[in-house]
């Protein structure tokens, strides 16, 4: 019998924080420090982009003007999503291969709620971590592959 793998859904943080693509930085990063989130989704009902601390923190460093900058013109897009029914590992294999932090989980385009690299880590227990108790042969004391 095979194993039923657990769904995006039951980890990821709903609902989503979105705001709309006429945000300007200085709002969306007073919600960001008000809300304690890492990130925002931009569009409301149709995912546009996402727009992350990092992304913030760069817009200051560029010396934009944050009151008068949209959201939009410093979020990521396209934006990598994952749908509600697809499993965990199937996250964290998109997030990989997109080298994105933040996933944002969607039903027919609408934000539905968001999965983290941190929520993945959280999920999987320490007692699943397989490590080697004898090294390799070859490592000589004090080496590590």
């Amino acid at each position: 019998m095979a194993k039923k793998e657990t769904p995006v859904s039951e980890i990821m943080s709903s609902p989503v924080r979105t705001v709309p693509a006429e945000t300007s930085i200085a709002e969306a990063a007073d919600i960001l420090a008000s809300e304690h989130i890492g990130s925002l989704v931009v569009g409301t009902e149709i995912v546009k982009g996402i727009a992350t601390e990092t992304d913030v923190v760069r817009a200051v460093g560029d010396q934009l003007d944050l009151g008068a900058t949209h959201i939009s013109e410093i979020m990521s897009d396209p934006v990598v999503t994952i749908r509600p029914h697809e499993a965990i590992h199937v996250a964290g294999e998109r997030m990989g291969h997109n080298g994105v932090k933040k996933l944002p989980v969607t039903e027919s385009g609408e934000p539905v709620g968001i999965v983290t690299t941190t929520d993945i880590a959280h999920f999987f227990p320490r007692d699943r971590i397989m490590m080697s108790a004898d090294p390799d042969q070859d490592v000589g004391e004090g080496e590590f592959e």
